[in-house]
């Protein structure tokens, strides 16, 4: 498309004039008949309007919004893509609140109604040509009242898409740090199986060392696989379903005899990744078998606080050094080295249960600690 200068108000505004009735085309034409104007064209339809304004450059178009093939309002935002400097000046024979809207947001300068008196129109053009814009008075509260509905609907949308924004954002970065972690967290128990298999092979290494490696080097490695199936619950807590947290729970306690389950009748539903959240628990009643005197209880209790599910993994130990309670969230902090340890394990499953948690939007943290033992709280996202 050609280029040109704004409008000069010392000269005469050009004007296209759009609209599907021919017996209204030649109203308008002898309307803007004056020193001020100068119509430079008319088109009957969408397509022929941007067609003559490549050709004759207007200043203001006065576009009918109700035509076939192509409307006003595809036609406007047409031309406004070719020229954004164009003023449109909507016509149209009712006050359509959401007509107006729709030439509004497609870059009409301004909206009269065809039955407007002949100075309303006339004010419309010059208004339009001069970047501003007029609205009949007759359809003003209505556009005002759609215009701010609409203003406050995109704000709650906009609000919406940064909220879901944020949530990726942060979903992305704990799956980043659980990669992350992974790849350094992986090293240790391989360097010391590595070293183990090499120790196995040494020449000098009698029978009953062979015997006693290969069965450190097995349980090392099932450790390993343990570890591996964690992390890929852990990578998945972000996929969520609807499930019965209750159930969930009872899953977890049928695998161990000394365990039982404190829920209510009814199930209690969340929005979770059931394999992440039985995983949750089982690293939460693992942790309190581990530490609890043998044949001693474990209850997991199943509530509710507000709209949110909480379950309490609470075991009979002699409770947690405070040292290791600022820690022990933190991966392979288990308070003992990893070749000398009476409790077997990597040292991650309550890190990877916080991740867990996490991932789905809750947490796991250390409610209680003393000599009659601790409980671990999973507090469950609400379901709104």
């Amino acid at each position: 498309m050609a280029q040109r200068s704004a409008p000069v108000l010392a000269s005469r505004v050009r004007v296209l004039v759009v609209d599907d009735n021919a017996g209204f085309r030649d109203s308008l034409l002898a309307l803007l008949d004056t020193d001020e104007l100068l119509v430079v064209g008319q088109a009957a339809s969408g397509r022929d309007a941007i067609d003559m304004v490549r050709a004759t450059l207007p200043d203001v178009v006065l576009m009918d919004v109700r035509m076939p093939d192509m409307d006003g309002v595809e036609t406007t935002r047409r031309l406004k893509a070719l020229d954004p400097r164009i003023g449109v000046v909507a016509l149209t024979g009712n006050d359509d609140h959401r007509a107006v809207r729709d030439m509004l947001v497609a870059g009409a300068s301004g909206y009269v109604l065809k039955d407007s008196d002949g100075d309303e129109i006339l004010h419309a053009v010059h208004a339009a040509a001069r970047g501003g814009g007029v609205i009949s008075p007759e359809v003003t509260p209505s556009v005002i009242e759609e215009l701010t509905e609409a203003l406050e609907r995109e704000r709650r949308r906009i609000r919406q898409l940064e909220v879901a924004q944020e949530a990726l954002l942060e979903r992305a970065a704990r799956r980043h740090e659980l990669v992350s972690r992974l790849g350094h967290e992986l090293r240790t128990p391989v360097t010391v199986i590595l070293g183990m298999a090499q120790t196995l092979g040494h020449p000098n290494a009698t029978e009953a060392e062979r015997i006693e490696m290969r069965e450190r080097l097995i349980i090392r490695a099932q450790d390993l696989a343990r570890l591996v199936e964690r992390f890929e619950a852990a990578m998945e807590a972000g996929m969520t379903e609807w499930a019965d947290v209750v159930d969930v729970a009872k899953s977890v306690a049928r695998d161990h005899e000394q365990v039982i389950v404190d829920a209510p009748v009814a199930p209690l539903m969340a929005s979770l990744n059931r394999q992440a959240a039985r995983r949750i628990v089982e690293e939460l009643v693992e942790n309190a078998i581990a530490f609890s005197p043998p044949n001693s209880g474990v209850t997991i209790r199943v509530s509710l606080r507000g709209s949110s599910p909480e379950v309490r993994v609470s075991d009979r130990g002699l409770g947690i050094d405070p040292e290791l309670a600022e820690r022990m969230f933190a991966p392979m902090e288990q308070g003992e080295g990893l070749n000398t340890r009476t409790h077997q394990g990597a040292g991650l499953g309550l890190a990877l249960a916080r991740m867990s948690a996490r991932a789905m939007d809750g947490d796991v943290t250390l409610e209680r600690t003393g000599p009659e033992g601790s409980t671990f709280l999973w507090a469950l996202a609400s379901p709104g």
